[in-house]
């Protein structure tokens, strides 16, 4: 749906005067969660959360000096230094090529480093896309494409090296065979580095093979499609299921960490909205990079035990996000949006249990 208001370009402009962090790491979720609240009919209440939130956010940091450049992306791909240079280059490229043509070169290049940043670019790159699939394609909704992109970069960093464990023969067999890591005492980056091995779903790993080769082919250009059994197609249909599967799963593990259990669900989510954007032979290396990520962070983060879930309560889509909406978390925001895309009573359900574990806004 398209934002005849204009909240969604004044929130935008608005956002577009801070960084994409603040407190040394921790993501703004600004962008995202204006995004999702002027989609899902709350557009009235998009400047009043601005003005709550706002005051966590800081300025764009200072560029280095030193611009990326098509020459030199290689050495600055990565560090979190460069996010002012990494964001006025996607400004210029943004401002110079359409849109999905600068998406489509570079989203091979961050895919494997999907989970950098705890998923959050990813994530606000979805959020981007959608609108501008989804609108007109005003300056502050590619600008806000450009800084998602340029976040991406500069937190860019693949995950270890993993080991592929026995066949799962779904998303949420897969999710539930999961090796949890060992320590889950420290921050994000310390439980990734414990990670080894993952279920090998859904099939072979020829998918990922094919993300790198794009990764490492020249500008504009990629290696002829890999003849692969996960068509185009199929693809989407199983990125469908992860996220309907990790959806479904915060109902019953929310409680092992209700902010960082979202990502699970929302990070393959942001995947699945920008394939439309992303031509066929990316679809089924965007599906393995989004199980890795989803897996990363129920590896992370899940608790040994399930509780119990209902899926009882709310039915109504607009009821259960104008819930959320007053609510005023950020986390919950994104997390009911996705769980409205999925649709079901148990997405609900779970849309409900991060209403309730995670601690209101307003």
């Amino acid at each position: 749906m398209d934002d005849t208001t204009g909240t969604l370009d004044e929130a935008l402009e608005r956002i577009h005067l801070s960084g994409p962090e603040r407190d040394g790491w921790l993501s703004n979720h600004a962008p995202m969660a204006v995004e999702a609240l002027v989609r899902h009919g709350q557009a009235s209440a998009v400047h009043r959360w601005l003005d709550r939130y706002g005051p966590k956010l800081e300025e764009m940091p200072d560029g280095s000096g030193s611009p990326v450049t098509a020459r030199n992306w290689h050495e600055a791909l990565g560090d979190p230094r460069r996010i002012a240079d990494w964001t006025t280059y996607f400004e210029r490229e943004t401002a110079g090529r359409p849109w999905r043509d600068v998406l489509v070169e570079w989203w091979p290049r961050l895919l494997p480093g999907i989970a950098a940043g705890a998923t959050h670019p990813v994530i606000r790159v979805g959020h981007s896309v959608r609108t501008l699939l989804a609108g007109e394609e005003t300056a502050p909704r590619v600008r806000e494409l450009a800084h998602a992109l340029g976040y991406w970069a500069a937190r860019h960093q693949p995950l270890p090296e993993l080991t592929l464990l026995g066949p799962a023969p779904s998303a949420a067999a897969a999710l539930a065979r999961v090796p949890l890591v060992p320590d889950q005492s420290g921050g994000i980056r310390a439980r990734f580095a414990q990670l080894t091995a993952f279920p090998d779903w859904p099939g072979q790993d020829s998918a990922t093979a094919h993300a790198q080769d794009f990764a490492s082919a020249a500008p504009g250009q990629g290696p002829a499609p890999a003849e692969d059994i996960t068509s185009a197609e199929a693809a989407r249909t199983a990125l469908q299921e992860l996220v309907r599967a990790s959806t479904h799963r915060y109902a019953t593990h929310a409680h092992g960490s209700p902010v960082m259990l979202v990502h699970a669900a929302t990070a393959p989510n942001a995947v699945l909205r920008t394939l439309p954007a992303l031509p066929g032979e990316l679809w089924a290396p965007s599906l393995r990079a989004a199980w890795a990520a989803s897996a990363a962070v129920t590896a992370a983060y899940a608790p040994r035990e399930a509780a119990p879930a209902s899926a009882t309560g709310t039915a109504d889509a607009g009821e259960l996000f104008a819930r959320a909406a007053a609510h005023g978390d950020d986390h919950t925001i994104k997390f009911t949006d996705t769980a409205l895309d999925v649709g079901d009573a148990l997405a609900f359900s779970a849309a409900r249990r991060a209403i309730e574990l995670n601690p209101p806004v307003f």
